[in-house]
């Protein structure tokens, strides 16, 4: 598959990440998580005591920030950051950097720049809406909020965090209301993308869809 570009959207927990990394391995092209580059400035403020709530001083850690994927991996100024960029503390204060439009214009060029090298599928908030709307194929992935929080409750658990499931399902309430009304590429489905309900879902059964869809079967 050559010079294609796969866009994948939606809220967050609803399967993107998972799912286009599967995609990317069986069509054998390069995987994006655009959402885990806005994750890498948010941890790398987080360690430097950066406030998230300056924008001028989170602009300046984008500006001075190395962020490149290789092999499914992500790297912060050269290191790998895959299990770093996804604790509780992250997820929670990842929407307040992405809002911050001039953090969107610097990091939107590194994702086009990587798009425009080689076949890719990307996934985040407006993927098929802002950063490529003329990708050749669009998705937009959905799911309840509470199938959404119950993922994310086990991935966490699995990984010894100690965490109250209610409180993630709230979470990721307040993160849809706060992505959805942003002033600055607002989460929304391009309309042009297919949308696939993953709740109730295998990860193989969206996986197929998708597939599916991209080879016209």
């Amino acid at each position: 598959m050559d010079n294609v570009l796969i866009a994948v959207d939606g809220p967050a927990g609803a399967g993107k990440s998972t799912i286009a990394k599967i995609v990317a391995q069986k069509l054998n092209i390069n995987y994006i998580d655009t959402g885990a580059m806005y994750r890498a400035v948010t941890y790398k403020c987080l360690q430097n005591g950066v406030d998230i709530e300056d924008e001028g001083a989170v602009v300046q850690v984008a500006k001075n920030t190395d962020i490149d994927f290789k092999d499914n991996n992500i790297y912060l100024d050269g290191n790998i950051i895959n299990e770093e960029i996804r604790t509780v503390d992250v997820s929670n204060k990842v929407s307040k950097v992405s809002k911050i439009g001039e953090v969107r214009e610097i990091l939107v060029d590194v994702q086009r720049k990587i798009g425009s090298m080689t076949s890719a599928i990307l996934d985040g908030r407006d993927i098929g809406s802002i950063v490529f709307p003329n990708a050749e194929f669009k998705f937009y992935l959905i799911a309840s909020p509470e199938e959404r929080g119950l993922r994310r409750f086990k991935e966490m658990k699995e990984k010894g965090y100690e965490v109250d499931l209610s409180k993630i399902v709230d979470d990721i309430v307040a993160r849809d209301e706060m992505d959805m009304n942003r002033e600055h590429a607002p989460l929304v489905r391009a309309h042009d993308a297919v949308e696939i309900d993953t709740t109730g879902k295998s990860i193989d059964e969206v996986v197929c869809e998708v597939v599916s869809h991209i080879q016209g079967n």
